[in-house]
């Protein structure tokens, strides 16, 4: 396959993984609100974090000869610190509160959706990446793919506290986003390094 094909086809799979994301921010905050979840708060930023590691991606794919890697790494690196901070705050207060989510139907449905999307795009962003040698694209893969592991972890946390009650499952679950921010700004921040 030529380099512009690929080109365009990850900028097209950057450009369906923003349009996702943007939906997702709306229907997850509202969805967060109405329950009272930290999981899906904690989701809603991820797909925050998500939107900007994929305008970092469409914006270093557009200047592909302009040699923008290391400052996009360290981009998305910053990005995922700034999602664990606000996690972390946001768990410790429900916990000290006692703030008892509510089930979330919508919640649910978007977040099941997305755990599938999800994978189908970090496969493509992964190949497409590898096909390019493009080490951005291939991080931004990565980024997708924890999306989707985000995805089934807040789904079984909004699942147990819809059928079992455990109120405490859905805080729980957004420990598993804080674990993975910190993976992946790690990552990140050391793909960026000079080698």
């Amino acid at each position: 396959m030529e380099h512009d094909e690929l080109l365009r086809r990850g900028l097209f799979l950057e450009y369906v993984t923003l349009g996702w994301n943007v939906v997702g921010v709306i229907i997850l905050i509202a969805a967060a609100y109405g329950a009272r979840s930290v999981a899906l708060a904690g989701f809603g930023l991820d797909s925050l974090i998500e939107i900007f590691a994929s305008v970092v991606v469409v914006w270093q794919l557009l200047g592909i000869h302009l040699k923008r890697e290391p400052v996009a790494l360290r981009l998305i690196g910053v990005a995922f610190v700034l999602l664990v901070i606000y996690i972390a705050g946001q768990l410790a207060y429900t916990i000290l509160t006692r703030t008892r989510p509510e089930p979330s139907i919508s919640g649910i449905v978007w977040t099941a959706l997305t755990l599938l999307s999800m994978l189908g795009l970090a496969y493509g962003k992964r190949v497409t990446g590898q096909q390019l040698r493009n080490e951005v694209l291939r991080a931004e893969a990565r980024v997708t793919l924890i999306d989707a592991y985000l995805a089934g972890a807040v789904l079984i946390g909004l699942g147990l506290n819809a059928l079992r009650g455990w109120w405490w499952a859905d805080p729980l679950a957004s420990l598993v986003i804080v674990y993975y921010g910190l993976r992946e700004a790690r990552h990140a921040f050391l793909g960026a390094s000079p080698h």
